[in-house]
């Protein structure tokens, strides 16, 4: 969108905003894990709260709530909850400039408050996975991200949870009141409701869903040192011992500046990312010093029975797609088809057969989730290559899962 002729819609961002991907490797290997594989997991589900109104491992007063949306991953590293590296490999370094808790409701920050540290649920999950050989496709840009062969890695997805949701709908239903006798803007769907960027309105919401974006990079940081406080429990020795080094979290379901060659010129645009992820090619200043010459991670999930890919940014992907790709395989069928398709405790068992341990709140919500309700991710994957838009790196196969 033109920064002056544009608008800026929460439809065209998403209601979970900065739901994310992070991932983080370690020194172990497949055989180090697997004997303690349960152990590891169901220490994960102990640690890590999952499932629909868990409450996380703080407790805020709205007071400090409203100053860590404005933090981000710094207010948790401040509070010993991660390592100082850990900005570093965060998209916008863990927190986006301009947020503003002012703009924000009492009904948002209520809903936030227990919500740090927790999975949620859906499709968000924890996961134990493996670097298989022969599914690393590019050897020196694998290494680059201290990736090796029987290496155990683990990925986790989530948001900002009912916070970001709330967010979203408080400045819908002020979009749809001043849409059309304000701006004189008619559209043919509810959810697309928007507000000119430059209007009040529009900043408003831009200041807001950026507090929304901070909120989930501190969400995903808490959870980062929850995960390494089970990995030292299960295995007797610090996080540092088995350099569990975050690889890089990025985001989709935002709406961000930035500059980019249009009609032959660069120029300032909002960017929304509905469902898509950043795909910064080399040499963006964007991007981690570390990364410079190869692009920025790129992270994108399949379903808890196939596994996940990462990818880097391209060159490409400026040119076509504004630097975004997929953040996902996508799904098929909906939820409710999926329960009628599928069975929470078959499933478990299958997956057990697979070699797949999963720890879930809800059987039902399994269901909804099985491999079956998703696209083929490594079709998802062979596209998003072959168009240019990322470039994929290393396939990860799931040994185990925490789902909500």
């Amino acid at each position: 969108m033109d920064l002056e002729s544009g608008v800026i819609s929460p439809g065209g961002i998403g209601f979970d905003i900065n739901c994310g991907m992070r991932l983080l490797r370690t020194n172990l290997t497949v055989k180090d894990v697997q004997p303690k594989l349960r152990e590891l997991i169901d220490t994960l589900f102990d640690k890590v709260p999952a499932g629909v109104g868990r409450s996380g491992i703080l407790r805020l007063s709205p007071k400090e709530f409203r100053e860590m949306v404005e933090m981000g991953s710094r207010w948790c590293i401040e509070k010993g909850y991660g390592w100082k590296e850990d900005m570093e490999y965060t998209e916008e370094k863990g927190c986006i400039p301009g947020a503003d808790q002012s703009k924000v409701s009492e009904r948002s920050v209520s809903r936030g408050l227990k919500q740090i540290g927790t999975l949620g649920s859906g499709n968000h999950y924890l996961e134990i996975q493996v670097v298989k050989e022969e599914n690393i496709f590019e050897k020196e840009l694998a290494e680059k991200f201290g990736l090796f062969p029987g290496q155990i890695v683990v990925m986790f997805h989530c948001g900002s949870r009912g916070f970001g949701h709330q967010v979203a709908t408080d400045y819908l239903k002020l979009f749809l009141d001043v849409m059309g006798p304000k701006f004189n803007i008619k559209i043919l769907d509810r959810e697309l409701a928007c507000a000119p960027f430059q209007s009040q309105e529009g900043q408003d919401y831009f200041a807001a869903m950026k507090a929304a974006i901070n909120m989930s990079f501190a969400n995903r940081q808490a959870i980062a040192h929850k995960i390494r406080e089970s990995f030292s429990k299960v295995f007797g020795m610090p996080a540092e011992d088995m350099e569990m080094h975050q690889i890089y979290d990025v985001s989709h379901n935002t709406a961000k500046v930035e500059e980019h060659e249009v009609d032959g010129k660069r120029k300032k645009v909002l960017v929304h990312r509905k469902g898509a992820t950043r795909s910064f090619g080399p040499g963006r200043e964007d991007i981690p010093a570390k990364y410079a010459d190869i692009g920025q991670p790129v992270i994108i999930g399949g379903s808890m029975e196939t596994g996940s890919y990462l990818l880097v940014g391209t060159k490409e992907a400026e040119k076509l797609t504004f630097s975004s790709t997929a953040h996902g395989a996508g799904r098929t069928m909906s939820r409710t088809r999926a329960r009628h398709m599928f069975r929470g405790d078959k499933l478990l068992k299958d997956m057990e057969k697979k070699g797949i341990y999963v720890k879930t709140v809800s059987l039902k919500g399994l269901a909804e989730e099985a491999g079956g309700a998703y696209k083929d991710v490594n079709a998802v994957i062979d596209s998003t290559h072959q168009a240019g838009i990322s470039k994929k790196v290393v396939r990860l196969s799931p040994l185990a899962n925490v789902k909500g």
